[in-house]
């Protein structure tokens, strides 16, 4: 079994793949301030008739002996992640004006291979 820190790559680096499968356009990974981290910005063009700017947080788990993955994207967390969103779009103003906080969750067995990864929209604290 991987480290966290591996497991977290390992993890994003599958979310970035499944979004761009789902229409989605990354723009940057890992983005930090002062008021946190926020894992993947990406644009949904199929969202709308407008393009969505959207933030994204990725949970990998091996096992649920912590619980599933969704249940680790705590109300601080969310806080965390759109006050970081707003920080984001103040440095990138040509960016799309309609926001969304979505959420990569993804399982893994013990052989190391997906066995559930799905995108959860619009998380709400």
């Amino acid at each position: 079994m991987p480290a966290t820190r591996d497991l977290g790559i390992l993890g994003e680096e599958l979310a970035c793949d499944f979004l761009k499968k789902n229409g989605y356009q990354i723009l940057t990974q890992n983005f930090r301030s002062k008021f946190g981290e926020i894992d993947i910005v990406a644009l949904d063009p199929s969202a709308s008739s407008e393009q969505v700017l959207v933030f994204v947080e990725v949970k990998t788990r091996w096992n649920k002996s912590f619980g599933s993955p969704e249940e680790a994207i705590t109300p601080w967390k969310i806080r965390s992640i759109i006050k970081t969103g707003q920080y984001f779009k103040l440095l990138h103003s040509q960016t799309p004006e309609l926001l969304r906080l979505d959420a990569v969750v993804i399982e893994m067995n013990k052989e190391g291979k997906v066995s559930r990864m799905e995108i959860i929209k619009n998380l709400t604290s």
